[in-house]
């Protein structure tokens, strides 16, 4: 099937663990990078939306930003905010901006300062998730930061399907092999068991490992309609499927009533737009802002069956040379964590063969993922350096 829309263009501003940078001049650099990737002129740009962490105060990224890209007159113009899944939200809002034809060439960009005023990042997500439907329930059982909300929901998968406390060690060893292999990412040393469990215990049985890396930093994306690739400078990646769902309040909650988040209407969504079934999928970038949403997903996004994902990693499945590379570039936990995206530029590292020494030889589909709160919210997105899928 023809593609939606094309991506031309991608580019990264800095990425800190430090406090440098605010939100709107690291989102200009990243800015910059993707428009100079792309080979576009500025005055090509007629879209332009914009994303930012919900924990972060409004002002930090507002409509007033696109005066500091010096743009024209614009069709479209706004701020997607969907938590995790702000950055693949935008990308289907522009997808779907340049086919209906109110725009020719939309800029996404997404920035992150999760580091400032000399606190690290825990300090910045030291806020409950409201997993319950109940005032201030979190708070007055001491369920602080999205870790405790993850936690429970990782005690309940694990107890469903009776894995003992080596169920995510695999997962995160895995993340690091890929990581060996990115020069950009911040955590390379390679890893095992031994370590894995020497690592101190955060909320159980969550460690420090199986946690997110946060950085300081920003992501843009140009995206044209497919007509328009042929323009652009880069090797541009098609957009054939997006999906969405949104269902359970979390991953905790479905797992406990036995019910399902929105994943799989999100798979579904982006599978049924590019023509394919899942078995179609060459490699697989994930949102795994701890180690237990990594191993959920592949089941959660209907890749294996329920309880079947901890065996197929610790198989080396989704590992280099596995028959489903994920996470390819260490993911969350050993690249850094940008929230939605990371899952996405290294799905278009992949996608156009340049991903160096960890680019996996078959990238004909490539699939992504964005999830918010304790995944309650799913987004998804199936690309390819081909035009048209048959």
């Amino acid at each position: 099937m023809p593609a939606i829309s094309a991506i031309t263009g991608w580019g990264q501003s800095s990425l800190s663990r430090r406090p440098g940078p605010s939100v709107a001049e690291l989102a200009r650099d990243a800015c910059i990078a993707a428009v100079e990737h792309a080979g576009m002129a500025w005055s090509e740009i007629d879209g332009l939306i914009l994303g930012q962490s919900d924990i972060l105060d409004r002002s930090a990224l507002t409509l007033a930003f696109r005066h500091s890209l010096d743009l024209g007159e614009l069709n479209l113009l706004c701020v997607t905010e969907g938590k995790g899944t702000t950055v693949l939200q935008a990308i289907h809002h522009a997808s779907l901006a340049v086919s209906a034809g109110m725009a020719r060439t939309v800029l996404c960009v997404f920035s992150d300062t999760p580091i400032r005023d000399e606190k690290q990042a825990g300090d910045t997500f030291a806020r409950p998730s409201k997993i319950m439907n109940l005032p201030d329930w979190e708070n007055r059982y001491g369920c602080f930061g999205a870790i405790g909300a993850y936690a429970l929901a990782a005690s309940a998968y694990r107890g469903l399907y009776g894995f003992g406390e080596d169920a995510y060690s695999p997962y995160v060893i895995t993340c690091r092999k890929w990581a060996a292999l990115n020069p950009e990412a911040f955590l390379r040393d390679e890893i095992d068991t031994t370590a894995y469990f020497a690592s101190p215990a955060v909320v159980e049985p969550l460690r420090l490992l199986d946690c997110a890396y946060p950085v300081n930093g920003a992501a843009a994306f140009v995206i044209t309609g497919t007509d328009r690739a042929k323009a652009s400078a880069g090797s541009p990646v098609f957009v054939h499927g997006i999906g969405q769902g949104h269902n359970e309040r979390s991953a905790l909650s479905a797992l406990v009533k036995g019910g399902r988040t929105g994943a799989q209407t999100a798979t579904n969504g982006a599978l049924a737009g590019a023509g394919l079934d899942i078995s179609s999928i060459d490699c697989l970038q994930v949102y795994d802002a701890f180690s237990f949403s990594g191993v959920f997903a592949l089941e959660d996004f209907g890749f294996l069956p329920a309880g079947g994902a901890v065996e197929f990693i610790r198989a080396g499945e989704t590992a280099p040379g596995g028959s489903l590379p994920m996470n390819t570039g260490g993911g969350h936990l050993s690249s850094y964590y940008l929230q939605g995206a990371t899952p996405l530029i290294e799905a278009l590292r992949q996608a156009s063969g340049a991903a160096g020494a960890r680019q996996v030889p078959k990238h004909d589909t490539v699939f992504i993922t964005n999830s918010g709160g304790c995944l309650e919210f799913h987004a998804t997105l199936v690309v390819s350096p081909h035009r048209s899928l048959s």
